[in-house]
């Protein structure tokens, strides 16, 4: 009996003793180890730690800050103490200042993933604000500007990151440059496709060096880019129709229905083509109205492109009474289109009777024009034959009806 309980107490210490073996060691502050760890290799080694660990990381912190204060606080007691002058201490101080303010400095970072880890940060904020009370002053804001881990720190980065910026601003013209000769070599892309093109190179490298320039400003940007995606999931969402149109306006680039300066009838109005975007497209009326028309309704209706091609068919009937005579009408109207300067020859003018109309004896007058002149021909072919009809004695009938009366007698 006693040997068996003498073995039930031998296993249960031995097992109390593994477990007690098996428990992982207390975390130990690794980054104030080395005080003049880099603000960017200090921000990678707080990453994976969780709130407890990033929280014995800001006590090592906040205890080198208090022993560097301390030093800074004894010196100047001994440079008010001392009756030979205090050249000694006053050489040693600005050193003192620059390593308070690389802690303090550390020390943010550090307060900065704990805050972002939900953890209370609020004692190391009051000691902070204690220790250097003093410090909002311009003799403090003279050692923060003269201290290589704030102000000439601070100075570096910002000029580097104008510096990015200006390369990447060069760089994106440069891009655009090389972006817009090539489009312009290929043939049939048109000037919407590649003034789009060269927008889209020149914005998006100069947001890339806007990037690069936060970066180089000490600012982590990875935050940043993640919120970008989080924010385009929800304006995606929100402008589904914005995106139609700009999927429809990116269709009309690269299938070009139509290009800048022509005439174009869509969705119902018909107009000549002042802008486009990727969202919608701007019509000038005849009248000098400016019409914006969403690409989504141009894209889902009837496109018509007046001004598309080089030479255009004027169409244009013309009536005679039907006791005139057919042939002289039809040689007037050959003479008038064929001595007109701006109708081709080739094709030839098509001349044909169409239709015995109610009143008239209809002429169809087909010439074909340059597609500017277009006007030009129908508004001079059509006073000519008016002119000319007359000084020939020819008919241009009106609607008419004949009225028949019978009279009926009892």
């Amino acid at each position: 009996m006693i040997r068996n309980l003498s073995l039930i107490l031998a296993a249960l210490f031995s097992f109390v003793g593994t477990s007690a073996a098996q428990e992982s060691p207390p975390y130990e502050a690794l980054t104030a180890k080395s005080v003049g760890v880099s603000i960017t290799i200090l921000k990678n080694q707080l990453k994976p730690l969780t709130a407890a660990q990033v929280e014995v990381e800001a006590e090592a912190w906040l205890t080198e800050l208090a022993r560097v204060n301390t030093q800074v606080s004894q010196n100047r007691i001994l440079a008010e103490q001392s009756t030979t002058g205090t050249t000694q201490f006053d050489a040693a101080l600005p050193a003192m200042k620059t390593a308070r303010a690389g802690v303090l400095e550390r020390l943010d970072a550090t307060l900065s993933a704990l805050k972002a880890r939900g953890g209370e940060t609020t004692k190391f904020e009051q000691y902070i604000t204690a220790s250097t009370a003093t410090g909002i002053s311009f003799a403090f804001v003279m050692e923060w500007i003269m201290s290589p881990e704030g102000g000439i720190r601070f100075a570096l980065n910002l000029l580097k990151s104008l510096l990015t910026l200006l390369a990447f601003k060069i760089i994106s013209s440069i891009a655009a440059g090389l972006v817009r000769k090539a489009v312009s070599r290929l043939k049939g892309t048109s000037d919407l496709l590649r003034d789009f093109l060269v927008n889209v190179v020149r914005r998006v490298t100069f947001f890339i060096g806007l990037i690069f320039a936060l970066s180089a400003l000490g600012i982590d940007v990875t935050p940043f880019v993640a919120a970008l995606g989080a924010a385009g999931f929800v304006i995606g969402f929100a402008l589904q129709g914005t995106l139609s149109n700009f999927a429809s306006g990116l269709m009309i680039l690269v299938y070009r229905p139509y290009d800048i300066g022509e005439v174009i009838t869509a969705a119902g109005t018909t107009g000549k083509v002042d802008a486009m975007t990727l969202v919608s497209t701007t019509l000038r009326l005849p009248d000098n109205q400016t019409v914006i028309i969403p690409n989504n309704s141009i894209w889902g209706d009837v496109i018509t492109n007046i001004s598309g091609q080089a030479t255009r068919r004027v169409d244009m009937v013309f009536g005679c009474g039907y006791g005139d005579n057919l042939q002289q009408a039809h040689a007037l109207l050959e003479d008038i289109v064929s001595k007109h300067a701006k109708v081709h020859a080739e094709p030839a003018p098509l001349i044909k009777v169409h239709e015995l109309a109610d009143s008239s004896v209809n002429f169809i007058v087909r010439p074909w024009a340059d597609t500017g002149d277009y006007w030009d021909v129908f508004w001079d072919v059509t006073r000519a034959v008016k002119d000319r009809f007359d000084a020939e004695g020819l008919n241009i009938p009106f609607p008419q009806q004949e009225v028949h009366m019978h009279q009926i007698t009892d």
